[in-house]
């Protein structure tokens, strides 16, 4: 970087420096630019319909409708779903709900990402994740889809692992063969209680997200 700001200011003095810099310069200069962005897209993963509103499955939705609610935003019925913009620090967060249902999720990120020209490093999709206790935070910059159906078809739409993936545990607490009842099944009573609590917790890992950065965010939020 010190070197390529030394042959910035080296070249030739005209009223635009960019004229007269050496082209592969020129194209450095262009790159950067490009791959930085105040837009992010957050993705909250679930399926529509009153029938799964609660559902521990619909954790990506219940999450960027706490944020929308408590922020005073409202969402608008889009193409492949429905979406809200919210604005913080010069920064805007389109918080994204894919009315595909789960299993075709990967149709509306790709969509919008294209359309409002998101690069990966600005894309954090949320889910939930049996693996982890109720309420647990893991957040990675990669991965396998885990055996979730969302990110499954994402990976296979955008044939990418390489996008930011918020996992919010809902755990296992279910008998053999039961796994679809539970994972559609809604919150129990304690979970309920302790909800609004991990619901403020991710509205705070999403504005952390587009302002700290995701490894200031990994660092501050995995495991709470």
């Amino acid at each position: 970087m010190i070197k390529w700001i030394s042959n910035l200011f080296s070249s030739t003095k005209t009223e635009d420096n960019t004229d007269c810099m050496k082209p592969e310069v020129q194209e450095h200069k262009k790159n950067n630019i490009k791959s930085v962005s105040n837009k992010f897209l957050i993705v909250g993963l679930g399926n529509i319909g009153a029938e799964y509103v609660n559902t521990r499955h619909n954790i990506g939705f219940k999450v960027v409708d706490f944020l929308a609610r408590k922020e005073g935003i409202n969402f608008e019925t889009v193409k492949l779903g429905s979406l809200a913009e919210y604005k913080f620090k010069g920064r805007t967060f389109l918080l994204l709900k894919p009315n595909t249902y789960m299993n075709l999720s990967g149709k509306a990120v790709q969509y919008w990402m294209e359309k409002e020209k998101i690069p990966w490093e600005n894309i954090l999709v949320i889910t939930d994740d049996l693996n982890l206790s109720f309420g647990t935070i893991r957040i990675r910059q990669k991965g396998s889809d885990g055996g979730h159906n969302g990110l499954k078809n994402i990976n296979l739409v955008l044939n990418t692992q390489n996008y930011a993936r918020f996992r919010f545990g809902i755990s296992d607490e279910f008998k053999k063969g039961k796994q679809v009842d539970y994972v559609l099944g809604d919150w129990d009573d304690a979970e309920k209680v302790a909800l609004p609590e991990r619901l403020e917790l991710a509205s705070e890992i999403i504005k952390s997200f587009g302002t700290a950065g995701l490894e200031i965010t990994m660092t501050s939020f995995n495991g709470k």
